[in-house]
């Protein structure tokens, strides 16, 4: 009983420190006096929380406001300097990494393509552990204040594999890039080099830009929206419910590989028919050159991608449209609009956003297309309900995304640093690479 009551105070003081922590990241800068409604905390407890906080360097002042009578209310905001998070973007042409402080403002950035190599497990984990310690080198930044890393993948994420599956952690199963059971967050946890404090974590790049898309873009303030990733391969993720609801739900779905054409097109899956064997840049890339397009054998999805748009799109006394590019987009807004009618269908988003490099190319000269196949394909009532746009984020969602995932779970941690975990013989470095103390501020007002 008693075991019971003290986890129940440390849950509570925790899960205090997490409403503060949340409401000032998405909505602040705010005034204690504000915070007491905001939160349902008492005054009481939100002295204690703000003054914990900044004794962890995790909240500073952010100027006064006047106030009806009374005193100035001094403004609290969450500290830039409080923290850093890695996010990595694995794409199909190359692995981004990039460094932010704990207002997710990029310090960094490193890009490794990928091309000449594809996808060799190796080789990534290698522009992984490169990439990680480049940021932090350019940006002068002490590792000890890494607060997490997050990583998005392409394929379906197993979290917590026994070790006779590949773990422990996260192992990928991603049929259309060669991996099978890649136990990831082992390999990449015995390579790159940071305190061994530093959780990693390892999510579907389509459910990473969903978040993104969610938390700080054109799905903001949505009860539900879908978020499409179409770049060489097609994905999406579905999200319910407020950001700062306990309830929110973020999944990613192997929409790609739907069917979108019966006895179709062979899908790099290994299926036939699979949306991404119509509408992904890698494909549209091959239907082109198929159909005699005027490309280099070698030229790469973008290059491919730019030289379709331009010969059906071309601009102001330029030649007229070329028929057969006008033809293999036309086909693939359809088949674009026929998949997003069944997720009208199927989970009654309030919007719909096309994102990911080729979805953001292609999407100004498609997107009326695709709504209109879309209302043809879907229910009447449901589609009426729904808005299709663009992302807002552009092209680094993906790894602005991968960077909330760590943050996520340390706004619902309250702000508390993961404990070292217990390795043998890990002692004297797991001492060397602690946490620094609070660098506290003083927060007055």
């Amino acid at each position: 009983m008693a075991e019971r009551s003290r986890r129940t105070v440390r849950d509570l003081r925790r899960g205090n420190r997490a409403r503060v922590l949340q409401r000032l990241y998405f909505d602040g800068p705010l005034s204690r006096q504000e915070l007491g409604p905001a939160t349902g905390l008492s005054s009481g407890s939100i002295s204690n929380v703000v003054a914990e906080l900044a004794t962890e360097g995790l909240l500073e002042e952010a100027g006064v406001v006047d106030s009806d009578g009374g005193r100035p209310r001094t403004l609290l905001r969450i500290a830039p300097g409080g923290g850093l998070f890695v996010g990595i973007d694995i794409g199909e042409t190359r692995v981004r990494v990039e460094l932010f402080d704990l207002s997710l403002t990029e310090l960094a950035r490193t890009d490794r393509l990928l091309a000449q190599h594809g996808y060799d497990v190796e080789r990534i984990v290698g522009h992984v552990r490169s990439g990680v310690s480049d940021v932090l080198r350019d940006a002068g930044a002490d590792p000890r204040m890494l607060l997490g890393i997050g990583i998005g993948v392409p394929g379906i994420i197993e979290r917590d594999a026994p070790e006779a599956a590949g773990g422990p952690g996260a192992v990928v199963h991603g049929q259309t890039i060669g991996w099978s059971a890649v136990p990831f967050e082992r390999l990449l946890r015995e390579a790159v080099q940071v305190p061994p404090e530093v959780p990693f974590f390892i999510d579907n790049g389509a459910k990473t830009l969903g978040q993104a898309e969610m938390w700080f873009g054109g799905g903001r303030g949505a009860g539900a929206a879908a978020v499409a990733l179409i770049g060489s391969g097609v994905g999406a993720s579905v999200s319910r419910g407020d950001i700062l609801d306990e309830d929110l739900s973020n999944a990613a779905l192997e929409w790609g590989h739907t069917t979108v054409q019966l006895r179709g097109r062979r899908c790099r899956c290994g299926s036939i028919g699979c949306l991404e064997a119509y509408a992904g840049a890698e494909a549209m890339r091959e239907r082109w050159h198929e159909a005699g397009g005027p490309l280099p054998p070698d030229a790469d999805d973008e290059t491919a991608l730019a030289a379709l748009l331009s010969a059906a799109y071309p601009g102001p006394g330029a030649t007229a449209p070329d028929p057969v590019a006008v033809a293999i987009l036309d086909e693939t807004a359809e088949c674009l609009g026929a998949a997003l009618a069944d997720l009208v269908n199927l989970f009654l988003p309030e919007r719909i956003l096309l994102g990911g490099w080729a979805g953001l190319l292609i999407g100004p000269h498609l997107l009326p297309q695709i709504r209109r196949y879309a209302e043809e394909y879907a229910l009447e009532h449901a589609v009426a309900r729904t808005t299709i746009g663009l992302g807002h984020l552009g092209p680094d969602a993906v790894t602005v995304g991968a960077a909330t995932l760590p943050l996520s779970d340390f706004l619902a941690r309250g702000g508390t640093r993961p404990a070292p975990p217990v390795l043998p013989g890990a002692g004297a470095a797991s001492d060397r690479a602690a946490a620094p103390a609070g660098r506290g501020r003083s927060v007055t007002g």
